[in-house]
Formats: structure tokens, C-alpha cells, sequence
């Protein structure tokens, strides 16, 4: 099977293909550079699900139809910011802002809120397109909280300000092998391992 993720983002690829291969190690996964790189798609949606589609979508439509295409849409939701940043994590900073521009945004905007109102929690949506353009949706979630300050320096993303319930450090901090146990990500890639596998 050939599987082809819906972003530019080597980081993103990288986990998401280590993540299949150990469930799935005859898989191949590539990015959209394979086919010069994901089109540009306008994130219009107002939902995960939403955006997700439009760029599983988007990629779709250039490749090989014979192959499958996987996209996600993921994003920090926070209780005390009435949702934000939500489906706009990416760019919350701005349309171009960079990963440090979004936390140091998100944290500017937690301040004086106090730990216990810190709540928020990671959501991911996985939109899976099969060669004869049929949708599959998957998601899932992690709960946590927001650190008070910046903690550790591995990940990506919000990673080094969220701290996964149950734990005392960021994601930032704690081992990619735990993260890819627990995060949004794993809950909905467990899913969609198990709907992969029977596709076989």
C-alpha cells in the first residue's frame, strides 16, 4: 500500500510514517513533495474534520488515484480562551508566524490565569481518501493543561507549553516514545491502523 501525507511539513511525515511503520511495516509513506509539494489550500472550514478534507482533497486530485492520501488537521484548544486557538494553532500568530511566535501568543495570553484554569487539551482529525476517492474520518484527543512557562525543547509546535494529563512535564520534555503512546495523534492512529489493516 502507498500512502501519501497531505503536507510539506518533514517533521509531520516523519511521525506519522513511524507511527504506521510499526503497525504496518509494509507501508509506504511519502510526503507531498513526491508530487512537488502540497497545493495551496485555503483552510475555509470551520472544523478539524472540515479542514482536513479540503487538503486530503487537495493532494488527491494530483496523485495517483491508484494510492491512498492521508491529512490531518490538529490544534490546542484552551477552555480559558474560549477554545482559541483551535483550527487557527498554525497561525495564531499570524499567517506566516513560526512555532515560537505561537507560544510565546498563547502564553502572553494565559497570563494571570491560574493553574487550575489551565486546562486544554490537543484534538487531531485524520481524513484518509481511498483510491476511488471514498472518505474515511478519524479522531481522537489528549487532555492537559498549559505550562506556565516554556519547558524543554523536543517536538514541535505547542509541544514545549502542554503538559499531557497525568504528567508532570511538556510534551516538550517527555520522550517521543511516550508521546506517540498517548497523543492526539496516537488516540486517532490507533483507528486508523486498525481500519488499514483490514484493507490488506
Amino acid at each position: 500500500m502507498k500512502l501519501y501525507i497531505a503536507t510539506n511539513n518533514a517533521n509531520k511525515v516523519g511521525e506519522l510514517e513511524n507511527m504506521l511503520k510499526k503497525n504496518l511495516p509494509d507501508i509506504q509513506v511519502r510526503g507531498a513533495k513526491k508530487f512537488g509539494g502540497m497545493p495551496d489550500v485555503e483552510e475555509s472550514a470551520v472544523t478539524f474534520e472540515g479542514n482536513a478534507l479540503l487538503k486530503a482533497h487537495a493532494l488527491h486530485r494530483i496523485i495517483d488515484k491508484d494510492y491512498w492520501t492521508l491529512s490531518d488537521d490538529s490544534g490546542l484548544v484552551v477552555d480559558a480562551l474560549n477554545g482559541n486557538p483551535g483550527i487557527y494553532s498554525a497561525r495564531f500568530a499570524g499567517s506566516n508566524a513560526t512555532d515560537d511566535e505561537n507560544r510565546l501568543k498563547l502564553l502572553k495570553a494565559m497570563q494571570g490565569i491560574p493553574y487550575a484554569m489551565r486546562q486544554a487539551r490537543f484534538i487531531c482529525v485524520l481524513a484518509l481518501l481511498g483510491p476511488n476517492n471514498q472518505e474515511h474520518v478519524f479522531s481522537g484527543t489528549c487532555e492537559g493543561s498549559i505550562a506556565l512557562e516554556e519547558r524543554g525543547s523536543d517536538g514541535f509546535g505547542y509541544d514545549p507549553v502542554f503538559i499531557p494529563e497525568g504528567h508532570k512535564n511538556t510534551f516538550g520534555i517527555l520522550s517521543a516514545d511516550l508521546k506517540n503512546r498517548i497523543s492526539h495523534r496516537a488516540n486517532a492512529f490507533k483507528q486508523l491502523v486498525a481500519f488499514l489493516s483490514q484493507q490488506k
